[in-house]
């Protein structure tokens, strides 16, 4: 069974979620405080970590960006907070899902399981050739080693960024819900606030279309949003 990493100060919360994890099989170890917690990701290597944002010696959001130097264990954020403008900070820093306290335990164990199988998913996959590479006009990217090209330039994406315009060029000339960029791309049937979808959206179009001089993503109204290749006047 997997090993899960708790990250929490607030002990009660960590005993909680150690009882209901322990519970459902998995192999559990906790920590009270971000300096211990990085500590014991590099250490044990744990195949998930649920990291509180708000921590003693390390934040969370400083543990997640060490912690992606060296390793992409899956990480979801488990925290207070529900800005926007956090959900955003603690994705960009690589993590995987965000969960707001209080939370109901069959929804996070529900995003576990979700986290789990896209791992094991991307464990499997073996890339063949070129296969992994997608390019659509002067954008190219490669699925394999992270990268995005325009007009042969490298362009710095966010793995949340990246997901978001992989799963836009993957569906070309396809219009996708901001559901369906939530469910595959944030990976849960995420329900609510979808703005930070527009987020993204946001940062990509000035990334690539408004650098390039190009039009890539296109809002198709009280649908979502459809990738298609044009060259600006």
């Amino acid at each position: 069974m997997a090993s899960i990493l708790i990250v929490e100060d607030e002990k009660k919360i960590a005993r909680f979620l150690e009882l209901e994890l322990k519970h459902e099989g998995y192999d559990v170890l906790t920590a009270f405080d971000g300096r211990s917690g990085l500590d014991t990701a590099l250490e044990a290597d744990p195949d998930l970590l649920i990291l509180d944002l708000m921590l003693p010696e390390l934040s969370g959001i400083e543990v997640c960006r060490r912690l992606r130097h060296s390793s992409d264990v899956p990480i979801i954020m488990l925290t207070a907070k529900d800005d926007v403008s956090d959900k955003v900070m603690g994705l960009d820093m690589g993590a995987d899902d965000y969960v707001t306290k209080p939370f109901a335990i069959e929804e996070l164990l529900a995003r576990i399981r979700v986290a789990l199988k896209k791992r094991r998913a991307k464990d499997m996959q073996k890339p063949d050739g070129q296969d992994h590479v997608l390019k659509i006009g002067c954008v190219s990217i490669d699925t394999a080693s992270w990268q995005v090209h325009v007009r042969e330039e490298p362009v710095a994406l966010t793995r949340k960024e990246f997901d978001t315009l992989r799963y836009l060029m993957e569906h070309r000339g396809t219009a996708v819900t901001r559901d369906q960029l939530m469910n595959e791309v944030w990976g849960y049937d995420y329900i609510g606030d979808s703005n930070i979808v527009d987020v993204y959206i946001r940062y990509l179009r000035h990334k690539i279309d408004d650098q390039y001089g190009i039009k890539t993503i296109h809002t198709i109204r009280s649908v979502g949003y459809l990738f298609d290749y044009e060259e600006q006047a």
